[in-house]
């Protein structure tokens, strides 16, 4: 980050003409304003006078519509019959703070995103409107904040927004020739008379939500983006395997290696990825990473790739950090793979979702049950109402949709998505696990300390289910083969 003060000092709509050498922005010099805190310092006469002559010319063409802006029209036009006669309002969000004058950076609301097409490039504070119309349906425009460009006082006085500061921003003219929306200065946006807004109209929301329950043929292929590159970045990790264990804190290393090729050929990670070696990979959401990567021990690795579109993949892989998994170890894992491979025979057209899961739970309380860790039988575990012993070492669900978000169309009603059937153009995760805690006396010591989660991206069709990340090693054997053939110095 710059060390250089924050410019801001006077308003920042104010206009400097690009054509005038010496016109002024039509606030009251700066270089004589009252200065209230240290990082902001006034601009001298020259430079007010000066700053807007001298650039070359920056020829502006309209750019051509990007790939997704049909499909994202045609989930406008659905939001639109659902809707008759409500004005509609679906904002982006807007920046949040990090620290001070610093904030995280930006990602567009995914309903924003899904009914835009406007991914990693969105910009904040954006709204999009639904207006209705006489003869029915909508008027639908995107609302921005225009470029501050050099004609502008804002181009070098706002630090957030300026061109000079963060770099070119897209224009109103450009952005409705990308995405195919008609667009309009934010300013002019009026919220007040807005019938349905997202996040605070549960009718609203809940649509925006369910309406990405089943992908079209740009999301699926955004899915297959995101999981290659996800698949990358499970290699680089393997290759990095010695660098990992000599660090004190390996699975912070782990977790920069990924993000690595997150940043170079995606948007970001889709989660905070969770490196979880030794008896970390037993809490389920371990995402401090500040622990040592021992050789003996296994490291469950659950990370994801976000692409610019904001599609996002979601896969776990445990690995032996020796490259051998001992025999209490892959007896464990080759259970977790059973569990996962049964789920995925499962999961047809037709079928409700929560078979999946109950599936995959049926072999954990089998296995569990056969390795003398429950005080009743498998049977006896699996019933709704007075069973559930098993579920000790697998506290979680064993699928969730998967898509713009990493836990997709989570607004959703029970009926359309934990007991909806299955169709084809769902994706979502199948990810069974078993987790014995290091401090868990209801099994035996060689199992304590002991976690294991094979997680993949699943696409169903008409033909049944996919297995998008296949190509990652999945079995015992292909991880042990993994790790040796990718790992140096072994």
């Amino acid at each position: 980050m710059s060390t250089t003060g924050d410019p801001s000092t006077g308003s920042g709509t104010d206009t400097i003409p690009a054509d005038s050498a010496t016109t002024e922005p039509t606030a009251e010099p700066q270089a004589e304003e009252k200065v209230t805190t240290n990082r902001r310092q006034p601009f001298g006469r020259g430079f007010l006078d000066t700053i807007s002559t001298g650039w070359a010319d920056r020829p502006e063409s309209l750019p051509p519509q990007r790939e997704q802006a049909p499909y994202a029209a045609k989930r406008r036009d659905a939001v639109s019959a659902a809707f008759p006669g409500k004005r509609l309002v679906i904002p982006a969000g807007d920046l949040k703070q990090r620290s001070n004058d610093t904030d995280y950076p930006f990602r567009a609301h995914s309903a924003f995103t899904h009914l835009t097409g406007w991914g990693s490039d969105a910009e904040p504070g954006s709204v999009l409107v639904f207006d209705p119309r006489d003869e029915g349906g909508h008027d639908v425009t995107l609302y921005f904040r225009e470029r501050a460009d050099r004609t502008t006082a804002e181009f070098y006085s706002d630090a957030s927004i300026g061109e000079f500061w963060i770099g070119p921003r897209p224009a109103l003219a450009g952005v409705a020739s990308d995405l195919g929306i008609a667009t309009s200065h934010v300013d002019d946006f009026v919220a007040g008379d807005a019938d349905l807004v997202l996040d605070h109209d549960d009718e609203l929301t809940r649509f925006v939500s369910e309406l990405r329950l089943v992908k079209d043929e740009y999301e699926v292929d955004q899915m297959r983006l995101a999981v290659d590159v996800t698949a990358r970045g499970f290699d680089d990790i393997v290759e990095n395997l010695p660098r990992i264990v000599e660090h004190p804190r390996g699975e912070r290393v782990v977790e920069g290696v990924f993000h690595l090729r997150a940043r170079s050929e995606g948007n970001w990670e889709g989660y905070d990825t969770i490196a979880a070696s030794g008896p970390h990979a037993c809490y389920l959401h371990w995402t401090r990473n500040d622990g040592t990567v021992v050789p003996g021990d296994l490291i469950l690795i659950d990370a994801g790739v976000e692409v610019d579109s904001l599609y996002t993949a979601d896969i776990t892989r445990t690995i032996p950090v020796s490259g051998r998994f001992t025999d209490v170890q892959r007896k464990v894992y080759e259970t977790v793979r059973e569990a996962a491979d049964a789920a995925f025979a499962a999961a047809r057209p037709g079928v409700t979702f929560r078979t999946v899961h109950e599936t995959a739970m049926r072999v954990i309380a089998r296995r569990v049950a056969e390795w003398g860790l429950l005080p009743v039988t498998a049977e006896e575990a699996l019933d709704a109402d007075k069973g559930g012993q098993h579920r000790r070492y697998m506290v979680h669900g064993t699928s969730h949709h998967l898509g713009i978000d990493v836990h997709d169309c989570a607004q959703a009603r029970r009926e359309m998505y934990y007991d909806g059937l299955l169709e084809p153009g769902m994706v979502f995760t199948i990810e069974p696990g078993l987790y014995f805690q290091i401090d868990d006396l209801t099994v035996p010591e060689e199992y304590r300390g002991i976690g294991v989660r094979i997680e993949d991206d699943i696409l169903i069709t008409e033909d049944g289910p996919v297995n998008l990340s296949a190509a990652i090693p999945r079995t015992a054997d292909e991880v042990e083969e993994w790790v040796a053939r990718l790992s140096t110095g072994r």
